[in-house]
């Protein structure tokens, strides 16, 4: 009998760790089986940038790139409209001593420095300001391309890195038509081909596609989803865990070419991130995180700064992290962030770059109103697959 009760005993004991380790996988799948991947790893400077002069707030922070200095160029919402609080912009509505809104573009040095702001309608202008900020590109030249996603804004504008107009491109003030030569759709992002001269519009808002021009701002060539030409008047329902429309179901929300002859196109709404040739020839595509459903997964893109490329950064909007990804196996390799307002946190990463040491940038829209600065810390073993820590370990 008592050897009975003891295996009996070892039995229990046996089938208890047993079930304790299916527990512990269940709860914390983020645990990684191997230290065999190797990825960039990052923690949050949570002391950039530094405080910003004259009672200056930003608003929704929607564009964010890197020049060939390694400095960094942001485009927010400075309106009155994008503070739902009077007591956030009080200095500017007359009723107390803080804040008012910054200029819509502000440039950083890698310290945090603020380097220059400008920006805005300005009354007799030879241009149309956007209605709604919504992306900004350096060109190799130093000229910034900046679009818009209000009603209305069916062009892009470029100035020098000072602020001094240079070209509109496109025809401010049109409807939407995918086909059209002439105009845009609200554009969302857009990213330059140095070695092409050539410059690549997520467009975007209403229209479903991707268009591109060069330098000077004239019409070279368009596609839709899968290659295919553009219809507005397309069924882009989507449904996760059914193949997805054949257009572009939007925002097409980024569009960036790597060194290799690709480009890499955002359709947010259908949590995808489509490939193609720079002729418009589909290549493949990925589906990021299916079930996301809203505002979509796929908000914008960077590539790492080695010459290869190797590794794409994804930001996410709705689900508030930031994906790690193989290039070439098309691989989530891991994920960082998550919901807050703490450094390292985020309330909607809306756009993401990197410089030329290996440090990312993200923006955050809506309330999250800010850039924040990710310190490269170099290769190591993926050991945590989802919402990764980006402080040091003795400091959480």
């Amino acid at each position: 009998m008592t050897k009975i009760k003891l295996l009996a005993g070892v039995v229990l004991a046996a089938a208890l760790v047993a079930l304790g380790i299916g527990h512990n996988y269940m709860q914390a799948p983020s645990v990684a089986a191997s230290d065999d991947v190797m990825a960039p790893h990052f923690l949050v400077d949570p002391l950039w940038p530094k405080p910003l002069p004259n009672h200056w707030v930003q608003g929704n922070t929607i564009g964010v790139d890197v020049d060939d200095r390694d400095h960094i160029f942001i485009v927010h919402r400075n309106t009155e409209s994008q503070f739902m609080r009077i007591q956030e912009i009080g200095l500017y509505a007359g009723v107390a001593e803080c804040c008012t809104p910054a200029p819509p573009i502000l440039e950083f040095d890698l310290e945090g420095n603020l380097i220059n702001a400008w920006g805005g309608p300005v009354e007799g202008a030879p241009y149309q300001w956007p209605e709604s900020n919504h992306g900004i590109e350096v060109a190799p030249d130093g000229n910034v391309w900046i679009g818009g996603n209000g009603g209305g804004d069916s062009h892009a504008l470029v100035f020098t890195r000072d602020g001094e107009f240079v070209r509109q491109v496109g025809i401010p003030g049109q409807d939407a038509d995918s086909n059209s030569e002439t105009h845009y759709g609200r554009i969302a992002e857009i990213a330059i081909d140095e070695a092409a001269g050539e410059v690549y519009f997520a467009d975007g808002y209403t229209h479903k596609r991707v268009a591109v021009v060069d330098l000077e701002g004239n019409f070279l060539r368009y596609w839709g989803a899968y290659g295919n030409r553009p219809d507005d008047d397309a069924d882009v329902t989507y449904t996760p865990g059914v193949p997805g429309p054949q257009q572009f179901r939007g925002p097409v929300h980024c569009a960036e070419p790597s060194n290799d002859g690709l480009v890499y196109v955002c359709d947010r709404g259908a949590d995808r991130i489509q490939v193609f040739r720079t002729d418009g020839t589909y290549v493949q595509e990925v589906i990021i995180s299916p079930a996301t459903l809203a505002q979509g997964s796929t908000w914008d893109i960077a590539f790492s700064p080695d010459d290869e490329q190797e590794f794409i950064y994804l930001a996410d909007g709705q689900n508030f992290k930031i994906y790690i990804i193989d290039r070439e196996s098309m691989e989530v390799l891991y994920t960082f962030g998550d919901g807050g307002r703490q450094p390292g946190l985020f309330f909607a990463p809306h756009s993401i770059a990197a410089d030329s040491q290996g440090n990312i940038y993200t923006t955050e829209t809506y309330e999250g109103k800010r850039v924040q600065k990710f310190l490269f810390q170099g290769m190591r073993p993926v050991t945590v697959t989802d919402r990764a820590p980006t402080w040091p370990p003795d400091e959480l």
